[in-house]
């Protein structure tokens, strides 16, 4: 018996019954599947019960758990990125979603051009600016943007991403969303693009993000339990290190 069909049953319930709250369609929101450190049984389990589409943290760690997974699994890279994996990250995953700068975008843009990729990218803002998180001011981002229309040839930039405090209540992550969603409305009024795509909700917060107009949201430990320890199959050592 697959022990994944009943927690992915109730995520996609509560996605649909959130959605319905916003008077929005369910099929207008994207579960992303979280297997940060899960192995790729895991994912094979997940891929039977029904889910497509995988978020990964770490370029090192997808890098093996790819090869060996369903080759029907779709990823994205939903962690922060260092530039010097920028070459990695194009050639595995379809959506990079934590965009922070200038640098990372050309990095990720050479890199794209050399390889023949054409993923999508989301700029990820710091909306509640903790110290402690990544991304971009919301000051920071019409020049960014700018930036990223000007430049980008194999890149599509097609929303932003934000990560919530953490709170047990998840009507506190409310005011980040929202503020989410009015700087993309106002950076498509002001470049008069396209940016369809909000990135923002986690296992303890995504009904209320997908009230505030989350097209994506990630989940793991609603879907999987709690995290194990990240272990690398000594089987593969050999076959990824030449990569990373």
């Amino acid at each position: 018996m697959n022990d994944l069909i009943a927690p992915y049953e109730a995520v996609m319930a509560r996605i649909a019954a959130a959605a319905r709250r916003a008077n929005r369609s369910p099929s207008d929101i994207t579960l992303v599947a979280v297997t940060k450190t899960h192995g790729a049984e895991t994912v094979r389990d997940a891929v039977d019960a029904g889910m497509t589409l995988f978020g990964e943290n770490k370029v090192q760690e997808a890098a093996w758990k790819i090869p060996l997974s369903p080759s029907c699994a779709r990823w994205q890279l939903i962690g922060h990125l260092q530039t010097n994996k920028a070459r990695h990250a194009v050639r595995l995953f379809e959506t990079i979603h934590s965009v922070d700068s200038i640098r990372l975008f050309d990095a990720l843009e050479a890199a794209a051009r050399q390889a023949g990729t054409r993923p999508e990218i989301y700029l990820e803002v710091n909306v509640s600016g903790e110290p402690s998180k990544y991304g971009l001011s919301p000051e920071a981002l019409p020049e960014v943007v700018d930036h990223v229309l000007t430049n980008g040839q194999a890149l599509t930039l097609t929303g932003l991403m934000t990560m919530a405090p953490f709170n047990p209540d998840s009507e506190a992550a409310r005011p980040h969303f929202a503020r989410l969603r009015r700087l993309r409305d106002s950076l498509q009024e002001r470049f008069a693009v396209d940016l369809p795509h909000l990135s923002m909700g986690m296992s303890g917060d995504f009904e209320v993000a997908i009230e505030e107009g989350a097209t994506d949201v990630r989940v793991g430990t609603a879907l999987f339990g709690a995290r194990p320890k990240a272990t690398r199959p000594q089987a593969d050592a050999d076959t990824t290190s030449g990569m990373l």
